[in-house]
């Protein structure tokens, strides 16, 4: 929606978004192997702090160059977190419960879709589109902080009762910051 309130024409807005999905496409196996090498929490913290970055720069950006420089760190961003979410969940998840957590995941992933539409619709239209991407930044800066700082333990050393525990917070955690990309 920016790049079109930025005068855009149709043809280039839809060629960004081909070129982010490209980018996504090419970047989603190095980046699901970086996270078996450097860690999924390091690899989950570096995809969210370039959203911070791309929407801090949607907010500002209008030429469609710059925009499409965004989209391609936007592709890498979601190459960084999106199979690293599911695996994260599939690691601290009990082996019988698997499928559920993730199940739950995209459940609450739906839901904190529709409540994150409908804050950034508010926020648009009160304020402006760039307080709506300002405030996305803002707040998937301080989800990496909170990845940074809480998420240390090793899970695989937790007791079973502690396991289920972390993986639900860290199920809802990533539901909820997932969506925050919907804040366009």
């Amino acid at each position: 929606l920016m790049v079109r309130l930025h005068g855009a024409s149709d043809r280039i807005v839809i060629g960004i978004y081909i070129f982010y999905n490209l980018v996504y496409a090419l970047a989603s196996y190095p980046l699901g192997a970086l996270g078996d090498k450097i860690g999924l929490r390091q690899t989950m913290v570096i995809g969210l702090l370039l959203f911070a970055a791309v929407y801090a720069g949607i907010a500002v950006v209008i030429s469609p160059i710059g925009m499409a420089a965004l989209f391609f760190l936007y592709g890498i961003y979601a190459a960084a977190t999106e199979g690293i979410s599911k695996a994260w969940i599939s690691n601290i998840a009990a082996t019988s419960d698997v499928a559920t957590a993730i199940g739950f995941y995209t459940g609450l992933q739906s839901i904190c879709t529709l409540a994150a539409s409908s804050i950034t619709g508010i926020v648009w239209q009160i304020w402006s589109p760039a307080a709506a991407f300002f405030l996305s930044a803002l707040g998937t800066f301080f989800i990496a902080i909170y990845f940074i700082l809480v998420f240390r333990a090793p899970f695989s050393r937790l007791p079973s009762a502690a396991k289920y525990q972390a993986c639900t917070v860290l199920t809802f955690s990533l539901a909820v910051l997932v969506n925050l990309h919907y804040f366009e």
